[in-house]
Parts: C-alpha cells; sequence; structure tokens
C-alpha cells in the first residue's frame, strides 16, 4: 500500500511540475529542416525543460505567413527575415526583434558559368531568377549599387523573373542566375546532376547588401509584460545552447531534425549536409543582435530601388533586453 501511494504522490507530482512549466509556441519561417535545428535541438535534449518551458514548434510553409500567425495571437515568438519583419512593423504590426541565432546571410545568386558572367557587373543583359514577397529587396538594392535597371533586358538592365521556391528556371535555362540559399537550392542544383564546376555564385554577404536572417520576434506590447520578458529570457537560453550544440554536433542535429520531420520529405543526406551549411551562418552568433549587422540591413532596405521595402528608419524595432539577461 505504501508503495502504491509513493506511486501516486510521485505521479501527482509530476503531473504539478508538467503544470507548472510555462508554455511557449514558437512559430518557424519554413517547413522542419535543419535551418531551425537549434529549436528542435533544444527540446529533443531538454534544454527548454530545464528551463522550465514547455514549447511547441510549429512549421512554416507555402500557406503559412510567420507574421500573421503570431498577429493573431497563434504563437509567443516567430522566426523570421528582417526584411519581412520590419516592413510588418511599418504597416503596424510591432515586432521586436530580441534575439538574432543567425551572424550571416544564406542568400546568394546561382549562376551558369557557361553564360560568360565572371563578375557582377556581367549580369547585365541577362535573366536573372528573384525571389519577392520581400526577399528580393537585396537584389534590388545590388542591382542599384550596380547600376543595373531592373526593368527589363539590355545592356544597362537585366529581365527579372520572379522565381517560385524551387530551382527548375536555372535547370530550363529559363534564367541565367536564380536566388539560392547556400544550405538548399544550390544543393538541389548540384543534386539535380549539375557539377559545382559549372556554376558561378554571388554570396549577398560578400557584395555587401546581405539582410539579417532567422531572428526570433516577438510583439512589441508583450515586452512589458515582466512574465513573459522572463520566458523569453529562458526561452532564448535555451534555443542558444541548443544552437551551439547542433553548430557542434551537426550530424547528431540533424538526425534530431529528421525525428521530428513528421511530413517524411527531408532525407538524411540533405539535413546533414544543411545542417553543416547552417552552422557556418550561426557561427559567431551569441544570440545577441549586431548593430552594425541591423544598420546595414537597414541601409539596403531603404535603398532597395524604386519601391524599398522600408520608407524610413525604424524605430523600436529590436531590444537588447532580452539577449543581455539571458546570455550574461
Amino acid at each position: 500500500m505504501k508503495n502504491v501511494l509513493t506511486a501516486a504522490a510521485m505521479a501527482l507530482m509530476a503531473t504539478s511540475a508538467a503544470q507548472a512549466a510555462d508554455e511557449v509556441k514558437l512559430q518557424l519561417k519554413w517547413v522542419t529542416q535543419a535551418q531551425f535545428a537549434g529549436y528542435y535541438v533544444a527540446l529533443d535534449k531538454g534544454f527548454y525543460e530545464e528551463e522550465d518551458l514547455d514549447v511547441t514548434i510549429l512549421p512554416g510553409g507555402p500557406d503559412i505567413a510567420p507574421t500573421q500567425v503570431i498577429a493573431g495571437g497563434g504563437a509567443d515568438v516567430t522566426v523570421e527575415w528582417m526584411p519581412a519583419a520590419l516592413a510588418a512593423r511599418e504597416k503596424g504590426l510591432p515586432l521586436v526583434n530580441i534575439a538574432q541565432p543567425f551572424k550571416s546571410s544564406g542568400m546568394m545568386l546561382t549562376c551558369w558559368k557557361d553564360t560568360g558572367i565572371s563578375e557582377p557587373a556581367d549580369l547585365a543583359d541577362r535573366t536573372l531568377g528573384v525571389w519577392f514577397f520581400g526577399n528580393e529587396f537585396p537584389f534590388m538594392s545590388w542591382m542599384g549599387k550596380l547600376g543595373i535597371s531592373t526593368e527589363g533586358k539590355g545592356p544597362e538592365g537585366v529581365e527579372v523573373l520572379k522565381q517560385g521556391f524551387n530551382v527548375d528556371p536555372l535547370l530550363q535555362r529559363q534564367a541565367d542566375c536564380i536566388s539560392t540559399m547556400t544550405y538548399n537550392e544550390y544543393w538541389q542544383v548540384i543534386d539535380a546532376g549539375v557539377s559545382a564546376d559549372e556554376l558561378l555564385t554571388f554570396k549577398y554577404e560578400d557584395q555587401g547588401v546581405a539582410t539579417l536572417e532567422d531572428g526570433l520576434y516577438v510583439l512589441e506590447e508583450n515586452l512589458s509584460d515582466e512574465a513573459f520578458v522572463d520566458k523569453m529570457e529562458r526561452f532564448v537560453r535555451a534555443s542558444m545552447k541548443g544552437w551551439k550544440y547542433a553548430e557542434s554536433n551537426p550530424d547528431e542535429a540533424a538526425e534530431i531534425v529528421l525525428d521530428n520531420d513528421a511530413s517524411g520529405a527531408q532525407t538524411e543526406t540533405h539535413q546533414k549536409r544543411m545542417m553543416r551549411e547552417i552552422a557556418k551562418l550561426t557561427s559567431g552568433s551569441n544570440g545577441a543582435l549586431d548593430v552594425a549587422d541591423y544598420e546595414r540591413t537597414v541601409e539596403t532596405l531603404l535603398t532597395g530601388g524604386s519601391d524599398p521595402v522600408i520608407t524610413k528608419t525604424p524605430e523600436g524595432a529590436w531590444t537588447h533586453a532580452i539577449t543581455d539577461a539571458a546570455l550574461n
């Protein structure tokens, strides 16, 4: 009888402990993949549990807009690219960057080498595949710096092909170059049977027009709630622990991602390769936003051609309050 009571008491204590954990809903920018490995690692390794957090990770997808999810109360915190976050802020959704796990941008332009392109100036008079929905602005800013028009193909202009989230325009020779990420679409081209020797890449980081990607954003109004701030401090601390573990153990991190892929769409080879590339982008960040990187992003967005993503310098779009408490 005593053992039964003890077991019952332990079960009650476990239930109480589970109830005591603070719930956090994290909305990802895209589907379950190694791009978000740090969060899945933190969940799998118990880093969130150690911080008394019950974290639910919500995958994204082509029909899911993270900004809309958080605006509707469907998430406490979201992973988003800064161009989209700042655009949303200017339009009235007061998103605030509370942490920046990604130090570098993975965006680049991938070109057929046999087109004769060897340097950025050679991009004129070409057809270039570009992602839109806010992802086009670093490209527009880059073309502006080069003095290349995006209004049409010619000696001083390019034809911009609105590119879907695939690499078909390059493979089918509809475009001379397309938008790719270092950790994803570039490797889709390689996996299609193209040799790296046949390609030339221009990384946005190297061109000085990169914008910050995959930051953590919350609604500004929630930062006046002490309980919410405390919860986010613990969330960021555990998440960065997950990211640094993933950096050091990329293959294990990829396996954890695969275990969490309910769709079954991801492959081991692709995810392990992706994780090794992602580790290069998170390397150098302890989670705190680098103000110089933020200012470069804002400058790029303000000079993004005739239709910039933002029209004025944002105010209150980021805070170090969370990372100062979480990481120090």
